[in-house]
């Protein structure tokens, strides 16, 4: 009778008959929120007004409108009869940039449809350029730590001060000096630009 050859495998062999245990890990499941964070919504639109262009960008994006507005109103009001208010200009530079100047009727004087034209094409630009850059400047602009989180892990250390190993030591004192070097030399260069 031949012998089974060796088996240089350190594993477990299952055979017919042994029994097998199969334990299931219960996967974290995502649950769906009915209500929406309303703290992180309200972050989000503090940290898009206060991190981003997108304030400044829109008060110029405003001032193109309301000039370009009155422009093709002033040279058509007395042409076009259906330029016969300020708002409906308004209502008009606001279709044209939206629609890139296909609302008709619109100006019918040379100088009308030229800032018409203007308009419809800076307005375009400037619309999604505001979109664009806002959101550039959101995701891609790398946060600025805040400076108690520094001093909360400063203090941490210091109270901690015995126990700190000497590499630890060192990156306290690198970190404390490197602190006050900046410091330091913002206090020099606001003397100096106030001289």
């Amino acid at each position: 009778m031949k012998e089974p050859p060796e088996s240089h495998e350190t594993g477990y062999h299952i055979r017919p008959g042994d029994r097998v245990v199969h334990i299931e890990r219960q996967r974290h499941r995502r649950r769906l929120r009915v209500v929406p964070n309303i703290p992180g919504v309200l972050r989000f639109f503090w940290d898009t007004i206060s991190e981003t262009p997108f304030v400044p960008l829109l008060l110029v994006l405003t001032g193109l409108w309301l000039v370009s507005s009155l422009g093709v109103y002033l040279a058509e009001r007395l042409v076009n009869e259906q330029f016969h208010s300020y708002g409906y200009a308004l209502w008009w530079a606001f279709t044209a940039m939206q629609t890139q100047g296909a609302n008709s009727p619109g100006p019918i004087t040379s100088l009308g449809m030229l800032i018409g034209a203007i308009w419809s094409i800076v307005g375009t630009v400037a619309f999604f350029g505001v979109i664009i850059a806002t959101i550039y400047a959101y995701y891609m602009v790398p946060r600025r730590r805040p400076y108690r989180v520094i001093i909360d892990a400063l203090q941490y250390n210091l109270d901690e001060l015995e126990h700190l190993t000497v590499d630890e030591l060192a990156a306290l004192r690198d970190t404390v000096t490197n602190i006050v070097n900046a410091r330091i030399s913002d206090i020099e260069k606001n003397s100096q630009n106030q001289s």
